[in-house]
């Protein structure tokens, strides 16, 4: 009786708690309630969200779109440009992803400790960012080498130099993005995003698209510039808007900007506690990814296409809602963990959680859960039973036998990703709390499973006939057997953390 009571009070407190907002000190002001649309609030930080992601989905489907009425052969091309993006998603996933126990810790750090975490994350972000840059344009010939189908690798070595920068842009977006949403500002990746299509919107009409201004002859290097220029752009708009509205949390406390915004070696050591783990589980997953790509790539151009289109439709405006259930989840987990190590006390290095603070710190997660259940299956039905795949692969291949082999691949794996888009919200309660846990559920998945794998190919007399009988169980297989581990895993955390037998990080403030 006594343990559901104490339930009761302590979900009204963190309940109370989301209503109120930061004011300029990092203190709560009691006196000022938010509304459900807010950003600040769970449902409201889901629009704005959902809004982010929509814009670059929409955008990396009209760039396939303009290579594939540019010129059919280069559509796997511009796959090349995904696979920088994997290999830059080691840093963008690493520091960023463990921002949510830091930076999105409202209850334990004041505000001018949460922007010099911030800072101190796009300077460390930007010069990862650069030296990857540098990298990849140098070995411009060994990536175009594994990443590019034999037929356009030598067409494809300018487009590779040109698309390595945007690593440099997607670095700092990254920082940015992660942080801003821990700081419950999910209006600033909105506004990079929103400026980033903007100008791709302009520049393709103008260079690429069928009304471009007569004269023209377009390149897929054109539209490898354009992306460029868009990645800056909005690089450049999240940067200034964070610089606008950090200023303004911090000019009614005593700490200078010139003090919060330099950085600092303890917010450096506060990330990389968090970050190490994300990074590392981030490295080993696109390791074994990128294994597997090589091999898909060596199947030729169809098969190459293929797979990329499947991706782009995938990964792209069907994957939407996922994301944006994730990012909100794994930013109210934050804060409710925040809250929750905030009454323990910031220097307790175990301590013992009942089932009701449990219950109230992944309430989020288990919130988008069931919200993205109901809208994959919808989706699923409405896919798989319309016809409309094999269309819209086409539509975007200018390949009629590129669209027959992407439909096979969506009618054969695309239940999976119901799987996955369940695993993803699971997982945040990992990521939001204690990130170490977070790496174990990853490396059990990908050791135990998609690296035997990737032994096996290297074996196996694949070709571009009978690939897709391995790759289907490969890619699928995965995401159902990442499932059933981020459950267990969950559990087991959950027993830990309710018998007192989890190791806490210390909480230090850099300001």
């Amino acid at each position: 009786m006594f343990s559901g009571w104490r339930y009761r009070k302590l979900k009204a407190t963190d309940d109370r708690e989301e209503e109120l907002r930061n004011d300029g000190d990092g203190r709560r002001d009691p006196n000022s309630k938010v509304a459900w649309w807010s950003r600040e609030r769970y449902f409201g930080s889901i629009v704005f969200n959902i809004c982010t992601f929509l814009l670059p989905a929409l955008y990396g489907t009209l760039s396939k779109l303009w290579v594939a009425q540019i010129d059919s052969s280069m559509v796997a091309t511009t796959d090349a440009y995904t696979y920088i993006g994997v290999f830059a998603e080691v840093i963008n996933e690493g520091l960023p992803r463990g921002v949510f126990t830091v930076i999105g810790d409202r209850s334990s750090r004041t505000i001018q400790s949460r922007i010099n975490l911030t800072y101190t994350l796009l300077y460390t972000q930007s010069l990862l960012g650069l030296l990857l840059s540098v990298i990849f344009c140098s070995a411009a010939s060994s990536f175009a080498s594994t990443f590019v189908p034999p037929e356009t690798r030598g067409a494809s070595l300018t487009y590779i130099r040109i698309s390595s920068f945007s690593t440099l842009f997607s670095a700092i977006n990254a920082a940015v993005s992660a942080a801003t949403r821990a700081l419950d500002r999910p209006d600033i990746p909105l506004a990079i995003n929103s400026v980033a299509t903007f100008v791709n919107i302009i520049l393709d009409l103008a260079l690429i698209s069928t009304v471009r201004a007569p004269g023209l002859n377009p390149t897929a290097n054109t539209q490898a510039g354009i992306r460029l220029a868009c990645d800056g752009c909005g690089a450049l708009a999240g940067v200034l808007y964070f610089i606008f509205t950090s200023k303004k949390a911090l000019s009614t406390t005593p700490v200078s900007m010139e003090t919060a915004t330099k950085p600092n070696y303890i917010a450096l050591k506060q990330l990389v506690r968090a970050g190490v783990f994300t990074f590392t589980e981030s490295a080993v997953r696109n390791a074994l990814y990128l294994w597997l790509i090589s091999n898909i790539v060596s199947m030729g151009n169809t098969y190459a296409t293929a797979w990329g289109v499947f991706n782009t439709i995938r990964w792209g405006l069907v994957m939407v809602p996922v994301q944006a259930l994730e990012a909100s989840a794994v930013t109210f987990v934050g804060h409710k963990w925040g809250a929750w190590r905030g009454r323990i006390g910031k220097e307790v290095r175990r301590a013992r959680a009942g089932w009701g603070d449990i219950r109230n710190i992944v309430q989020p997660a288990i919130k988008s859960f069931v919200i993205v259940f109901w809208i994959e299956i919808l989706l699923f039905v409405i896919l798989a039973y319309t016809g409309g795949v094999r269309s819209f692969a086409y539509y975007l291949s200018n390949s009629e036998t590129a669209a027959e082999v992407t439909e096979i691949m969506w009618k054969s794996i695309e239940w999976c990703y119901i799987f996955y888009a369940l695993s993803t919200q699971l997982a945040t309660i990992l990521l939001a709390t204690q990130p170490r846990w977070y790496l174990y559920q990853s490396l059990c998945s990908n050791i135990l499973y998609v690296l035997p794998w990737c032994i096996a190919v290297t074996k196996i007399d694949m070709n571009a006939g009978n690939a897709w009988l391995y790759h289907r169980w490969i890619f699928g297989g995965s995401l159902v057997v990442s499932f059933g581990i981020i459950v267990v895993v969950d559990g087991f955390w959950a027993v830990w953390l309710w018998k007192g037998r989890s190791k806490m990080a210390p909480i230090q403030d850099g300001v």
